[in-house]
């Protein structure tokens, strides 16, 4: 037990380039549920489940091109469906895809789709219904069913 005692997680924050284009990114492609901007900020809240999620634009831009070697990503739970439904709108949307696992073992099971979004971002969908001994079909496969 630690010597504080954190209840709940009030939101985490996520740095983008640009917030219009994250906006949509975060709104429209992902179906976040848009929950509003902070003030006269450049910072606007979405909701995942029970989860906030604030994009901050940054003051300096980083070059998208020069996208993050490190494992730092944030990741979303979605149902089978949702997630053929992301490899073919990624593929369709030329959406970055950094690759699709299918995890047997460890603390988070299930398939797991990492792409970037428009400012670089690591993100992930997963599916935890996957399990080990299913099938493993590739992004491409998963696109066409």
């Amino acid at each position: 037990m630690g010597l504080l005692s954190v209840k709940d997680v009030t939101h985490w924050s996520i740095a983008v380039n640009n917030l219009e284009e994250s906006e949509e990114f975060y709104g429209e492609f992902l179906g976040l549920e848009h929950v509003g901007r902070l003030g006269n900020s450049r910072m606007t809240c979405f909701k995942a489940g029970e989860h906030r999620i604030l994009l901050a634009e940054r003051k300096n831009p980083q070059d998208v091109a020069a996208q993050s070697e490190e494992p730092v990503h944030h990741s979303f739970t979605v149902s089978p469906d949702v997630l053929k439904k992301a490899c073919q709108l990624f593929l369709e949307h030329n959406v970055p895809i950094d690759g699709l696992v299918h995890r047997g073992q460890g603390v988070f099971t299930g398939r797991e789709l990492y792409f970037f979004d428009p400012s670089g971002n690591r993100l992930e969908l997963r599916d935890p219904t996957w399990s080990a001994g299913m099938p493993e079909p590739t992004v491409e496969e998963l696109g066409k069913e």
